[in-house]
């Protein structure tokens, strides 16, 4: 429980009749029908096999906490993924800590009390971050047990169960940091923690492709969205919403701040302004991923025609992007080298901007190392590994991610672009200002890959086709 309340400087002071009468008279609402969560078989699973990787050794991995947007307002608790993948659990000031001998319990924030002296019992319709009547009901501990097949414990036993040594996920809760001291192996858990989460179960993987689904839907909004977004002044922030009540319908959020970019915005890898106006004849870049309930996040792009054509120097950026994409999606299968993808995609844009004649060496040469002139035009990687995180597994060692080798069960995104700067002057002027990229998620099979977002298409005639039947095409809005 909390000593000092959160309450505001506008908030009514409470007089002690008042304080009495709100201690008394209140139902027993404990539930005894909840069954475990979906995922609770696999979390379990996954605590054992980090209690494996380190034998006799105390983990403490810590949720996170709630963090202030402004004055007295919060953000919307977001768990930290390697906590939400070893419990299930998504609330703020949570910490699993897994024994030496193994077994795990998770310290949590009890319901506020009814009837309860002090403070303690004026929490539950005084507190403003964690009373029920401000915030919402939370589990008491029987129902969290029920329903994250873990043993638990009140927040405030943790100091007990802290004795000795403990390796700790360091920079999640600073008021856990405090409590132990360092340890020369926290780098090493926090890795580790990440490549727990590069190969993913069947359970990850349905909801890795119920994101997908959600996002390919979200999707379809926007482009039935886009002749009412044409004559918006911010008909990039129009359609953002758009999508962004797609992923709060179907589910917990965006998984990444969309990127909705029009015409030059799009050469912006992360335009997350959204404030742009739309223009009829420039491309649409669409950056966005629904996040599940769960926290499972899709991460998908499609750069789309606003006029629901392709002018001829549009689709010949577009389709030498496409072709990139194809060429690196052959290469997805298990025993690839991660970065194969990436060099081959790269391959294909340098040889296409050597016949263009923006790129004035050899694809040969410019694949040497040290003279990668065509990153000038490319400039970031064409993939990542996808989950929890939308870059996923970001802690893990390059040894086994970067410098690894692909397997089954891995989910990454393949999304190689062009990005043609307006003020670009080795460019002709008829390429400058148009950015396009596109983005798919796959998992690896045993035989290759699977295209999970094979719902949105890709080629261009394809992608014109899917519009017009998605909108009534006139003169959009300049």
């Amino acid at each position: 429980m909390t000593e000092k309340l959160n309450t505001g400087s506008h908030d009514l002071p409470i007089s002690d009749a008042l304080a009495a009468f709100m201690n008394t008279g209140w139902a027993d609402t404990h539930r005894d029908d909840l069954a475990p969560l979906p995922q609770a078989a696999y979390t379990a699973k996954r605590r054992a096999a980090l209690a494996a990787r380190f034998p006799g050794e105390r983990l403490v991995i810590p949720s996170g906490t709630l963090k202030v947007r402004s004055n007295d307002d919060d953000y919307r608790f977001r768990a930290h993924s390697a906590f939400a993948h070893l419990t299930g659990a998504q609330e703020p000031d949570q910490v699993l800590v897994v024994e030496p001998s193994g077994e795990a319990r998770l310290f949590l924030r009890p319901r506020s009390p009814r009837g309860a002296q002090g403070t303690a019992g004026q929490e539950f319709y005084r507190d403003r971050r964690y009373g029920e009547f401000w915030v919402g009901r939370r589990p008491d501990l029987t129902e969290a047990e029920a329903l994250y097949q873990i043993d638990c414990a009140p927040i405030d036993h943790l100091d007990g169960a802290l004795g000795g040594p403990a390796r700790v996920l360091r920079g999640v809760d600073a008021s856990v940091d405090a409590r132990i001291a360092p340890h020369d192996g926290d780098g090493e858990l926090e890795s580790v923690l990440s490549e727990m989460r590069l190969v993913k179960d069947e359970w990850e993987i349905a909801e890795l492709q119920f994101a997908v689904d959600a996002t390919t839907r979200g999707f379809e909004d926007v482009v039935r969205a886009l002749p009412t977004a044409l004559n918006h002044r911010r008909g990039e922030r129009y359609l953002e919403g758009v999508f962004g009540l797609r992923s709060r319908l179907e589910g917990n959020a965006v998984g990444y701040q969309s990127i909705v970019a029009s015409g030059a915005n799009a050469c912006v890898l992360h335009w997350i302004r959204n404030d742009g106006r739309l223009n009829g004849n420039e491309l649409l870049l669409l950056d966005a991923g629904v996040e599940t309930d769960h926290l499972y996040t899709a991460d998908i792009t499609r750069t789309l025609p606003l006029s629901g054509r392709f002018d001829p120097v549009q689709r010949q950026v577009y389709e030498l992007v496409y072709e990139a994409q194809e060429a690196a999606i052959a290469t997805l299968r298990p025993g690839a080298s991660f970065r194969d993808f990436h060099r081959t995609a790269m391959r294909v844009i340098a040889e296409g901007l050597h016949d263009w004649g923006v790129l004035k060496i050899s694809a040969d040469e410019a694949m040497e190392p040290g003279n990668d002139l065509y990153r000038r035009y490319t400039l970031c990687s064409s993939g990542h590994m996808l989950g929890m995180d939308v870059h996923d597994c970001a802690r893990a060692r390059a040894e086994v991610y970067l410098d690894g080798v692909l397997e089954e069960g891995q989910v990454l995104t393949v999304e190689p672009g062009l990005y043609l700067q307006p003020d670009d002057l080795t460019l002709p002027p008829e390429l400058r200002g148009i950015g396009v990229r596109i983005e798919d998620d796959l998992v690896i099979t045993a035989g290759g890959a699977r295209l999970m977002s094979s719902g949105l298409p890709r080629h261009p005639d394809e992608v014109e086709g899917w519009m017009e039947g998605l909108a009534s095409w006139g003169q959009g809005g300049g």
